[in-house]
């Protein structure tokens, strides 16, 4: 790969590129549609988290992220986010162990080994939230070298929730990255 001088503010753009490029290059649809072939067509996308905490974890995302229930049974919540302007919004799903439907799997979510991140255009606006909520902090408030503000918490389920803004990265970051 070529190296390429890009602005600062341009690099955490440049990344989010680059990796949709990859991950579609990976289903082959950049191939099939130049050979003409039917390509998927998603309608929407989103975690389902096995959780006992179907309470807890709905309160906890509408309260916080002003999320709305779009569905909701004894063993399923289905919920959609606001979208700012110019984006489609978020959706999240969780379900209790013991649902009904009993797929192959899911074990319950431990907690480990996923962040759930939430791109915002005011981190310290939405920090400031949380605290005066009391929501649970478990990162604080950083500006981080790579180009991000963040700050974390844990949601009623586990899940490592990474809420971040982009900013410009430490002038030179991303050059050790970069490939000759």
């Amino acid at each position: 790969m070529r190296r390429t001088n890009l602005r600062p503010g341009a690099r955490p753009a440049f990344a989010r590129l680059v990796i949709s490029a990859v991950f579609v290059s990976l289903f082959g649809a950049m191939t099939a549609k130049s050979e003409g072939i039917q390509t998927m067509k998603v309608r929407d996308l989103y975690p389902l988290i096995t959780t006992p905490h179907l309470t807890e974890v709905r309160d906890f995302y509408v309260s916080n992220f002003d999320f709305e229930v779009a569905f909701e049974a004894s063993w399923f919540v289905y919920l959609v986010g606001p979208a700012e302007a110019g984006s489609r919004g978020a959706t999240l799903a969780f379900m209790h162990p013991d649902h009904p439907s009993n797929p192959p799997g899911p074990e319950r979510f431990d907690g480990k080994g996923m962040i759930l991140t939430v791109e915002v255009s005011d981190v310290a606006g939405v920090f400031e939230q949380f605290e005066t909520a009391g929501a649970p902090i478990v990162h604080p408030l950083t500006d981080e070298d790579w180009g991000q503000r963040r700050f974390m918490t844990r949601d009623p389920a586990g899940v490592l929730v990474d809420i971040v803004q982009q900013i410009d990265p430490k002038a030179g970051f991303w050059d050790q990255y970069m490939t000759q």
